[in-house]
């Protein structure tokens, strides 16, 4: 000890050596811990709360202090020599020149340690403190260390650890340890000697205990993970912490187990498609917090950090170009990121850069506003827009952009056509050519949905794009688009017969080997020098005019073909006799009931060899002996069932526009119908909208011009709108399959027809009741239908207008004798009877004939009449066309607007104007037909200043539809809401 005594005398410091002197001599110098080489002993220092800790190596001649001072030795360690050298733990007392002055050994004060005891109540953890003296004297702590310093009545010397656990102690109420400060105080107390639980001795330990987690094979290719707790593990004494035999620790992470490992034991199915996720986060959390043990190998191996990029995935579906990101990882994918989860799609599991990810996110947003997972659907000119963006979006660090998706060489098509069948596909070649490369393809109606919505581009199967064959799509495409539609209405995606001429005339240009099987089809292309005069029926009674022998040929060869048409003749040129001189087999006739036994009196006229029935009637039944029978549209709607059970070998529908909507239920009935060859007579095929027509054809020849909605897309639409060659390819596609013949045409012996307008002038009493009821209602009408409101209204306000219009009397709530137009048409009555000529009148409204009845009796005209009230129809018209008949009949549009011969009158009067030109054409057609030997004047009575002028202007609009079709007209405007609001403003 002298040496040391020695060495510290002399490195220390005159000053410090004082201060170390006074410590010593005050009793400042405590005794801490003796071992055989160390002597530890504490210096309580006036003012400072925790007293430094000196420890003497004797045998070494070496010290620390751990007061953190500038000079070594310093006072600390001074004090702390002299007293070991004074006392009897020393090798002997220290002498005056040793230590200075003689000083006598020097008593130490009898301080006490802190000891710490946790205890616990319902999972909530408690510590409280004591002072043990060196007498085995126990006292409970109270207060705090600091505070008791400053008044000097500490009764121990406080270490780090004693003052740190004060100052968490200080916040704690009543003592309950907080769930997070459980690990800071367990691994304070590991260097306090006297710890206490429950009132036994225990160490404590910072180290976490964590549970015990074990992944396995699990269901579908999955894994199952089973948390369960350490067995090491003998209690879990409070939240937080847990006792492995006399040693207190915390628990690890409980976010997942709970505070108390509470919701152990716990098991995770972990699906396939989330092992990437599992194998790259969560695993390495479990291994972090769990003592983990894999027993499965379905778990895929991780890779370095991968670096993300953007796939993209586009397709075309209907008629819009689908746009689907992905951010990857991999090339091809091994992973895919969604909603912030990767998903393992095979290979190693990269591990995540989720910086870069964020960068490729706002990049894809920003540039093509696009977000990954999320599929947008764009089309026509948006579609377009966006991929020309695409081509230039980079969508990865590498540099790599998507420009390799867009090939550069354009498709080459390739017919493939294999006995009914009928394909087109797009081909591809890769920069090896045709020889060398691979190829991909993109089917045909891919192409033309491409190139129809403007497209440059399109989808190619298996991945990537090709610009569009511009230059042949502009020349061929529009007859490709019909094909493919009309191909998609069979059930078996095969080409239907009637198709085979337009599939033939394509094949031709485009230097194509024809489809087999259309040699006997040839002559539809050639027109009818190339269709062979066709036997005529035993038995066939009739004179026939060059026109009906060349209708009887088309008819018989579309017949032996397989095929169905469309008569259009112009009314009274014989397309009943066509009909009959046409039929073979078992034939069924459906026509209206206005004209059911004028079919019955032509056939045993015609082709009095037939035998007929009348489907028709309460007691009605097929006879399966008869050659024609006859049914009505309403008895065909009733018994579909029935009537399409039969195999018919001809079926004929007069007057066809009957099906001219196609969601009626006569339409769908006529659909039903089973027959080897289907003709449909009309001689208005299309009255108001190009829809009609293809529901006639639609029966006629199924597929001809595709599906309904195609057909309004490709052909109806542009129509209407005025796109150049849209009309000429609807009549080259339904040319073979629609013979419409005029009367100026083909039968030049009928007397001329003279239209003309009479104009009507209302008098004040009818003007002031016409525009009473367009104030009333006209002005909320037009501007709800402009707003996209109900046409109901509409029609009924216009229909208020024609009526006042023609005779206020029609008006609900008027009062009127007399009508300027009345009085007109009594007056050219008079004119005309005068001079010995017969009248029609015709009306929509059988009020208004009612009205003139009384005229005409008091002007002395003698008349009859015909509507739908009228039972003998035959003996009314017989009437009429005798020597001495009346002069007049007054005709309901509806009842007498078809199918009668009335060819003693030349006159034709109608009342009330309707903008349908077909009605009214159909009308003054009574009259103008083969055997007229008189010219004919029909006369339209119009009210001046009134909605009837507008409806005139509307029926032309009507004419250009049905010559758009049928004739050569090269425009047409469909009937709008814009054309009511028209009629009405």
């Amino acid at each position: 000890m002298d040496s040391l005594l020695q060495a510290v005398r002399k490195a220390c410091p005159p000053g410090l050596w004082t201060k170390g002197v006074n410590l010593a001599r005050d009793g400042a110098v405590i005794l801490d811990r003796r071992t055989a080489t160390e002597l530890t002993y504490r210096i309580r220092v006036p003012g400072v709360a925790i007293a430094p800790t000196v420890t003497l190596y004797v045998a070494d001649e070496e010290w620390t202090c751990d007061c953190g001072g500038k000079f070594d030795p310093c006072q600390h360690v001074a004090a702390a020599v002299i007293v070991a050298a004074q006392s009897p733990e020393g090798q002997r007392p220290a002498t005056g020149t040793d230590a200075g002055p003689r000083t006598a050994p020097v008593p130490q004060r009898a301080l006490g340690k802190i000891e710490y005891e946790f205890s616990r109540d319902a999972g909530t953890l408690f510590l409280e403190r004591a002072v043990i003296f060196p007498d085995g004297r126990r006292e409970p702590f109270q207060g705090s260390i600091t505070n008791r310093v400053s008044r000097g009545d500490l009764p121990v010397l406080p270490t780090h650890e004693d003052i740190t656990i004060d100052r968490m102690f200080s916040t704690w109420k009543g003592g309950v340890v907080p769930l997070s400060r459980v690990r800071e105080l367990f691994a304070l107390l590991e260097a306090v000697p006297s710890v206490l639980f429950d009132g036994f001795p225990v160490r404590t330990n910072k180290q976490a205990v964590r549970p015990s987690a074990v992944v396995l094979d699990g269901k579908n290719g999955g894994v199952l993970v089973r948390v369960e707790k350490d067995p090491s593990v003998d209690e879990v004494i409070a939240r937080g912490a847990a006792r492995t035999g006399d040693v207190l620790r915390p628990l690890g992470d409980t976010s997942i187990t709970g505070d108390a490992w509470e919701k152990l034991p716990m098991e995770r199915h972990v699906a396939k498609e989330e092992l990437g996720t599992f194998v790259t986060k969560i695993l390495p959390d479990l291994d972090k917090h769990t003592r983990l043990v894999v027993r499965t190998r379905r778990l895929p191996g991780v890779a370095r950090k991968g670096r993300p990029r953007i796939s993209i995935e586009l397709s075309q579906a209907g008629h819009t170009l689908s746009v689907l990101p992905l951010l990857v990882y991999g090339d091809p994918p091994e992973a895919r990121v969604d909603q912030n989860v990767l998903v393992h799609l095979g290979g190693t599991v990269p591990v995540r850069d989720e910086a870069e990810e964020r960068r490729l996110i706002e990049r894809l947003r920003d540039e093509l506003n696009l977000i990954p997972g999320r599929r947008v659907d764009l089309d026509g000119e948006a579609a377009l827009r966006f991929a020309q963006k695409l081509k230039g979006f980079r969508g990865g660090e590498q540099g790599e952009t998507l420009g390799e998706l867009f090939g550069k060489r354009p498709l080459v098509p390739r017919f493939d056509i294999q006995g009914d069948g009928f394909d087109v596909v797009f081909e591809s070649f890769a920069e090896g050519g045709e020889e060398g490369g691979a190829t991909k393809h993109a089917s045909g109606a891919a192409v033309i949905r491409a190139w129809k919505d403007g497209l440059d581009i399109v989808p190619l199967e298996g991945g990537g794009f090709a610009p569009l064959p511009s230059d042949w799509l502009s020349r061929f495409g529009d007859r490709v688009a019909d094909l493919l539609a009309a191909r998609a209405e069979t059930d078996d995606q095969t080409i239907p017969p009637a198709l085979l001429p337009a599939l033939a005339r394509l094949c031709e240009e485009i230097d194509a080997p024809r489809p087999p099987g259309f040699s006997r089809l040839a002559p539809l292309l050639e027109g009818f020098s190339g269709i062979p005069e066709a036997p005529l029926p035993g038995g066939l009674s009739a004179t026939l005019r060059s026109y009906q022998r060349r209708g009887i040929d088309w008819l018989s060869f579309l017949r032996d073909t397989g095929l169905g048409g469309i008569l259009a003749d112009d009314m009274g040129l014989g397309k009943t006799l066509q009909a009959l001189a046409s039929t073979r087999g078992r034939a069924l006739v459906v026509c209206p009931k206005s004209v059911l036994f004028n079919w019955e009196a032509e056939i045993r006229k015609f082709r009095p060899n037939l035998s007929v029935a009348l489907y028709h009637g309460p007691k009605r039944a097929l006879d399966s002996k008869a050659d024609v029978t006859l049914t009505t549209y309403s008895m065909l709607r009733i018994d579909i069932e029935a009537l399409s059970a039969v195999e018919w070998d001809t079926i004929v529908l007069d007057e066809a526009q009957a099906i001219k909507n196609p969601d009626s239920q006569v339409a769908r009935a006529a659909y039903a119908l089973r027959g080897k060859f289907k003709v449909a007579l009309s001689g208005t095929p299309v009255e108001n909208r190009l829809e009609e027509l293809w529901s006639q054809m639609h029966f006629a020849n199924r597929g001809l011009l595709g599906g309904r909605g195609d057909f309004k897309e490709r052909y109806a639409g542009p129509i209407e709108a005025g796109h150049a060659g849209a009309a000429e390819r609807l009549r080259e596609r339904i040319r073979p399959f629609v013979l419409r013949r005029l009367k100026r045409e083909v039968a030049p012996e009928l007397p001329p027809r003279t239209d003309r307008v009479l104009s009507v002038e209302l008098d004040d009493k009818e003007r002031s009741v016409y525009d009473a009821v367009r104030a009333a209602t006209l002005n909320d009408v037009v501007k709800r239908l402009a707003e996209g409101g109900s046409v109901l209204a509409a029609l009924e306000a216009l229909l208020r207008l024609r009526q006042a219009a023609c005779h206020a009397a029609l008006v609900p709530g008027q009062v009127a004798n007399a009508s300027s137009k009345v009085e007109a048409l009594v007056e050219a009555l008079a004119d005309a009877a005068a001079d010995g000529h017969k009248a029609l009148v015709f009306s929509q409204w059988t009020s208004l004939l009612d009205l003139v009845e009384p005229h005409l009796a008091e002007v002395g005209i003698s008349f009859n009449r015909l509507d739908g009230s009228t039972v003998d129809r035959a003996g009314v018209v017989n009437e009429f066309q005798a020597e001495g008949g009346p002069p007049v009949m007054l005709l309901s549009l509806k009842a007498g607007g078809t199918g009668l011969n009335l060819t003693a009158a030349d006159h034709v009067f109608l009342l009330d104007p309707w903008w349908n030109p077909a009605v009214e054409d159909q009308a003054a057609d009574r009259a103008h037909r083969i055997g007229q030997d008189k010219p004919v004047f029909v006369y339209r009575l119009v009210a001046k200043d009134t909605v009837e002028e507008r409806i005139l202007a509307l029926q032309e609009k009507k004419r250009l539809v049905a010559d758009a079709a049928l004739g050569e007209a090269a425009q047409a405007a469909a009937i709008t809401r814009d054309d009511l609001l028209a009629l009405l403003s």
